[in-house]
């Protein structure tokens, strides 16, 4: 039997372009000699959903067009789609997978373990499935999991988060391949992991495991597609590429497929991740063309760079806007970067607004020192520029502070957190440099001057970031350490050797901007604790966590 493992790029709610792009690659996987082809979880509708679950015309839109596409397919093809609950006690809906043949739907299979932490809330929406059956296909009985439901090896967890192992019950039954389709988002070396689980099972139960995963950005989230299929012995037997769409085979009896080369090392797929969920955001919403600043500072440069790969030079419009900080340097750094990017670029200065505004508030403030609120005025007359030139054009903002500065609130409401997605908002400014190096690994595209100043946003007269914060080496450590591994400050003083008033001055930052951050624009997902739908903390709270 060969299994075509069809990775495509859904948009949620696009019932009649996700239809035609199943029906396309079931053909092409007939034309390749495919017994069956496998896709993704919730294809048919998109996933996440969110609440369109909740709405009966989205559910039956589903069920139209799950048996439409029953009378389209040229082969046997597994779809995920939206269905009915099994009964009329809780959700009136699951997470289903169909397997489409001879004009019908010839087997369904529910979501049994429903994940409710980080980004997930399925619990939510889905009622879990109760049991669970093999369907014999083809002188094989397949099994038919859907995502989380291969997350619970007892053997592979060392804190399993379910009583129940779908994957286990399914041995039982008598299952000789583990079919498992999914919708499993891209965070930094989840790849790896995801191939070690799936790996620990094969070898575990000598079956093979054909996993085929959701590719493309779908608002924060990037799903990085990744489907691979791995044989009895736990060997790679199949892989589709990373961050675009593609269509595999897979022989069960033999072992051999196609497999596809990956990003080189976790860096270079971080890069692909931005690249493709900034992409997916922009055209998804509707856009095809994006405005930013251009400060000449590294942030802005790295945005520049990942817009250009994603949506094309012509379509990426930089902006100086000079103010009176602004060195010269920067503004030639800015223009070069323009430059080596091909994009258009344009210079707007903010001085003379900048002195009326002043004028205009001169008496109010009349005996008070210059502090960040001059400084803040500089960022929001940007940010209103910006907002101007998208409005004009058709165009969206792309925001360019880093996660470091979201999270310590270095950052300026309806200023430089103006636009539509905030593209490197879950990156570390260490993680920043790092990336603009690969950037600049093949030929000089981001100045050398922009990777070696000290960084500042120049809005006073001699300012540089480190006035206010450590240095970003230390920043990002005690960062990640309270945002993503939840230590206290007092864990991160004793663990890493570091002054608790510094790390108490640093976490209360970062308490004290949520307020900021639940205004930001959407931010693509890259750690595995961004600042978004995955975490929800309180903006009224005095809890301190020492």
């Amino acid at each position: 039997m060969k299994i075509a493992l069809a990775q495509f790029n859904p948009t949620v709610g696009d019932f009649a372009g996700n239809r035609a792009r199943i029906v396309q690659m079931t053909g092409e996987a007939r034309r390749r000699g495919a017994d069956l082809a496998v896709f993704s979880e919730l294809c048919l509708c998109g996933y996440p959903p969110q609440d369109l679950a909740e709405r009966p015309s989205f559910v039956d839109r589903n069920a139209v067009e799950i048996h439409r596409l029953a009378g389209e397919v040229e082969l046997p093809a597994l779809v995920g789609y939206i269905g009915k609950a099994q009964d009329d006690t809780g959700k009136p809906v699951a997470n289903c997978a169909a397997l489409l043949a001879d004009g019908k739907i010839a087997f369904e299979q529910r979501k049994m373990l429903l994940p409710a932490y980080d980004v997930f809330d399925e619990s939510r929406y889905f009622q879990p499935a109760v049991s669970q059956f093999v369907f014999p296909f083809s002188h094989h009985r397949l099994s038919i999991t859907i995502c989380e439901d291969c997350w619970n090896d007892k053997n592979f967890w060392s804190q399993p988060l379910y009583r129940r192992d779908p994957v286990a019950e399914l041995v039982e039954k008598g299952t000789t391949v583990i079919l498992n389709i999914s919708a499993s988002p891209y965070t930094l070396d989840k790849r790896a992991l995801r191939f070690d689980m799936l790996e620990a099972i094969a070898r575990r139960y000598r079956m093979p495991v054909v996993y085929v995963n959701q590719v493309g950005g779908d608002d924060s989230l990037i799903f990085d597609g990744s489907s691979v299929a791995i044989t009895a012995e736990g060997k790679i037997g199949a892989l589709a590429h990373s961050f675009q769409e593609d269509l595999v085979l897979f022989d069960v009896e033999s072992g051999a497929g196609d497999v596809r080369p990956q990003p080189t090392g976790e860096l270079a797929a971080a890069y692909h991740a931005l690249v493709c969920g900034t992409r997916d955001y922009v055209r998804k919403c509707g856009f095809e063309r994006v405005v930013l600043g251009l400060s000449g500072g590294v942030d802005s440069a790295l945005v520049a760079a990942i817009a250009t790969e994603a949506l094309g030079a012509a379509n990426v419009l930089g902006v100086a806007m000079p103010g009176p900080y602004s060195s010269e340097g920067s503004q030639r750094d800015a223009r070069q970067l323009a430059e080596n990017l091909g994009i258009r670029f344009i210079t707007l200065p903010i001085g003379e607004t900048f002195a009326k505004f002043r004028g205009i508030l001169a008496d109010t403030f009349a005996g008070r020192a210059d502090d960040v609120t001059e400084e803040n005025l500089q960022a929001r007359i940007r940010g209103n520029l910006l907002m101007a030139l998208a409005n004009k054009f058709g165009s969206l903002v792309l925001s360019t502070g880093n996660k470091s500065e979201m999270a310590v609130g270095y950052c300026t409401l309806y200023g430089d957190m103006a636009g539509g997605l905030a593209a490197i908002s879950d990156v570390p400014k260490t993680m920043v440099y790092e990336l603009a190096a690969l950037v600049n690994r093949g030929r000089e595209v981001i100045p050398v001057e922009t990777l070696t100043k000290p960084p500042s946003a120049e809005l006073c007269a001699n300012q540089t970031d480190q006035d206010c914060l450590p240095p970003y080496e230390i920043l990002d450590t005690i960062l990640k350490a309270y945002i993503e591994e939840l230590r206290s400050p007092r864990e991160i003083a004793d663990h890493y050797d570091f002054s608790r008033d510094l790390v108490l001055t640093i976490t209360r930052m970062v308490d004290r901007s949520e307020y900021k951050r639940k205004q930001a624009p959407p931010g693509l997902k890259l750690t595995s604790k961004a600042f978004g739908v995955g975490r929800r903390l309180p903006i009224a709270q005095k809890f301190s966590g020492t």
